[in-house]
């Protein structure tokens, strides 16, 4: 707790306070404060963390709501917050926010309702939500009162299953959609015309490889799609915690017994390369094997497809400084061996050096 009181305080005292600490400190201080409303609202954790990465998410690229300060990132509209017949929005009185039937709240005992402080924020919300209930059906009916949008309900319970599952929240990693030591290639065509089924844009990219190469999921994610598309073929589509839907198409087929709901993590096999699509289900051939690989990113009122080629490089080169950093690791046994015959029988430096090059990338 008193960990939780420094943090809390360092983020009151300084607006850019986040960058003063890790994201391992920020993740912890957040734990902390949905445990603790936890306690005091009786709705799960996961729950908390769901709706705050969810909106998180959405404010880093909303131009027409406040940018975040603290650790948490829900929002509370004003008159929301203070009531929608308040003529005070600023309104930090809690008996008269709700005498006008907002739902600001005290949350961290300072007599205050603040919504610009994080408990009393987190406290808020979670109090809105467990007027419904705490059961899964009543927070769906509490959310979508909130949201009013069904799509956003929907990712919301996706973070939920994937934090109760893992029971963390460190789910940011990432992989190459195919395995690095396999034979492909590829090169940033989003943006470019396509014409098959009416002249649109390539909304991905396009990674050319044999047939029956894994294709691995790039992320903790929930499979929220799975079936055949005129365009794509079999294909399938994968929501992570950054509100970002991950579209695997053109795929030979699906890995045994992935279906929709599923938590998959980095790395882990979804399906093959193939050449389906463009025509009735079944179709194929009718272009080179490879694996259509695009992202959409979810505002909170539309969803719209993004360049996933910097992407690529970056889990690309990362996959491979893996694999190099796990070569070293698993050379230095055989590397001191040499060393210690060299000193041993008077092997000379030559020849140890060169035995460590032939081990070298």
């Amino acid at each position: 707790m008193l960990l939780l009181a420094a943090l809390l305080s360092l983020f009151s005292s300084h607006a850019n306070a986040s960058s003063q600490l890790t994201e391992q400190q920020i993740n912890h201080l957040r734990m902390s404060l949905y445990k603790k409303v936890e306690a005091i609202t009786q709705i799960p954790w996961y729950v908390l963390a769901a709706c705050d990465q969810y909106e998180r998410n959405v404010r880093k690229i909303k131009n027409d709501i406040p940018k975040q300060k603290g650790v948490i990132g829900i929002y509370i509209p004003p008159d929301k917050w203070a009531g929608t017949a308040n003529p005070n929005l600023n309104d930090q009185n809690p008996v008269s926010i709700q005498l006008f039937g907002g739902i600001g709240m005290d949350g961290n005992g300072d007599g205050k309702a603040q919504m610009d402080h994080d408990e009393d924020v987190l406290y808020s919300f979670a109090h809105f939500l467990s007027k419904y209930g705490n059961d899964i059906e009543n927070l769906k009916i509490g959310l979508w009162s909130y949201y009013h949008r069904d799509k956003t309900v929907g990712i919301i319970l996706g973070h939920m299953k994937l934090f109760k599952h893992f029971g963390h929240l460190q789910l940011n990693e990432h992989a190459f959609p195919l395995p690095v030591r396999t034979d492909y290639s590829y090169r940033d065509t989003w943006g470019d015309a396509r014409g098959w089924g009416g002249r649109r844009i390539h909304e991905g990219t396009d990674i050319f490889a044999h047939y029956g190469v894994p294709v691995r999921s790039t992320c903790y994610g929930i499979v929220e799609m799975k079936g055949w598309n005129r365009y794509g073929g079999w294909r399938i589509g994968i929501r992570d915690i950054q509100n970002t839907y991950h579209y695997f198409a053109h795929l030979n087929g699906f890995a045994k017994d992935i279906h929709v709901g599923q938590i998959v993590k980095p790395g882990q096999i979804i399906g093959s390369v193939g050449s389906s699509g463009y025509g009735p289900p079944g179709t194929s051939g009718k272009f080179p094997p490879h694996l259509h690989y695009g992202m959409y990113k979810d505002n909170g009122k539309t969803e719209w497809s993004f360049d996933p080629y910097p992407h690529l490089k970056l889990w690309e080169r990362l996959e491979w400084q893996k694999e190099k950093s796990s070569r070293r690791e698993r050379l230095t046994p055989v590397l001191s061996h040499h060393r210690t015959y060299g000193s041993v029988y008077g092997g000379s430096i030559k020849i140890i050096d060169a035995s460590f090059h032939n081990f070298r990338e």
